[in-house]
């Protein structure tokens, strides 16, 4: 068995630091996911790897644990099975329809219909003992390891399209604002709830809470700048402000997709940092940092989509290396969305190397 500690005993000193704009010793690093099908590619290389967890391996220097934040956690479970098909309800008020052994689902039913029926639901508590349990296992072993621990909440937007339906819930934005605000701000007290107890179970104080509101696409977000600013910032501005009155000294934002028209007024909303930087999406870490400097932290900036999964080892060492430049001085925590099995081990190996020896960090040789 693997014994060898393979978490950086500095984590929690260099991503405070990172996250202050204050120069780190080494770089910090941290990569959202890796997609089941890497991890397998990557334990039948070595079976050493066995006992490894993936993350231990890369030397992520933050993780983000999350309670079960649904509004009824107390109703998830599998309600029956027809043929092939699987109808669970997943706690978002909301039965899915899925095939044995796939990830993706369809919604077969939703408890919010209408406006009307909106009054009428009471979400389940956010302080129920069972959203937890797990939660504070997770933390304790993240901190065993080392890591510097944040918290997960949802985010207003996507929780919301959770609860009323994507298509729906945008043609609210559109033809029923007044609706579409009531949600919001129905589903973001639930989910502020969760953080604040989050934060409390889990004395996680020191470093604070992400939120995950994917809200944007490829080319721009979902909706213009001048929605946002309407339907969802004064959202933003009462729940961070909550979060960290309550003590939490961060409060990143996990988007994926091109965030950069957003960007000055979630920075008004009282937003520290952003999360994956996607290049694909048009976010240049080097760029951002000269502008935002002080201002907004950077978690993320690889192209996990283009560059990594590419051939030319040139362009990956390059690449990783603008970013190490640029974020020499703190504002960067240097990681990616995920890894996938587009990505070669080779070329997941240099990644890891190349911050090794540039970003002056310690990974673990093997």
């Amino acid at each position: 068995m693997y014994r060898t500690p393979l978490i950086p005993n500095d984590s929690v000193d260099i991503v405070k630091k990172a996250l202050s704009f204050q120069t780190p010793d080494r770089l910090p690093v941290f990569i959202n996911a890796f997609w089941d099908e890497f991890t397998a590619i990557w334990r039948q290389r070595d079976s050493s790897r066995t006992d490894i967890e993936i993350e231990d391996y890369f030397g992520n220097d933050l993780c983000v644990p999350v309670a079960v934040e649904g509004f009824f956690p107390s109703h998830i479970g599998e309600i029956e099975r027809k043929g092939d098909d699987v109808f669970s309800d997943d706690g978002w008020g909301r039965i899915i329809r899925t095939k044995e052994g796939t990830t993706f689902y369809e919604v077969a039913e939703r408890l919010l219909k209408t406006p009307k029926d909106l009054d009428s639901i009471e979400f389940e508590p956010a302080d129920l003992s069972l959203r937890y349990n797990d939660f504070l296992k997770e933390v304790t072993e993240q901190r065993r390891k080392g890591r510097a621990v944040f918290i997960k909440i949802g985010g207003p937007f996507i929780r919301s399209t959770f609860f009323r339906g994507e298509t729906d819930f945008l043609m609210d934005m559109l033809q029923d604002e007044s609706f579409a605000i009531a949600i919001v701000e129905k589903v973001a007290d639930h989910l502020l709830q969760v953080g604040l107890e989050s934060l409390r179970q889990a004395d996680a104080y020191e470093f604070g809470v992400w939120i995950f509101d994917d809200m944007c696409n490829i080319n721009a977000p979902m909706f213009s700048p001048k929605t946002f600013e309407r339907i969802f910032l004064p959202v933003y501005k009462h729940l961070v402000a909550e979060l960290k009155g309550a003590g939490a000294r961060w409060v990143i934002l996990h988007c994926d997709g091109n965030l950069l028209p957003l960007l000055d007024l979630l920075i008004e909303a009282g937003i520290d940092g952003i999360n994956p930087v996607e290049p694909a999406a048009g976010l240049n870490i080097p760029k951002l940092i000269e502008k935002y400097y002080g201002r907004l932290s950077f978690i993320g900036g690889l192209c996990n989509t283009k560059i990594l999964p590419g051939s030319d080892p040139d362009r990956i060492r390059q690449h990783i290396e603008e970013a190490i430049e640029a974020g020499k001085n703190g504002g960067l925590i240097l990681g990616t969305h995920s890894i996938g099995p587009d990505i070669s081990l080779e070329n997941f190996e240099l990644l890891r190397r190349t911050i090794k020896t540039k970003g002056r960090g310690y990974l673990p040789a093997n």
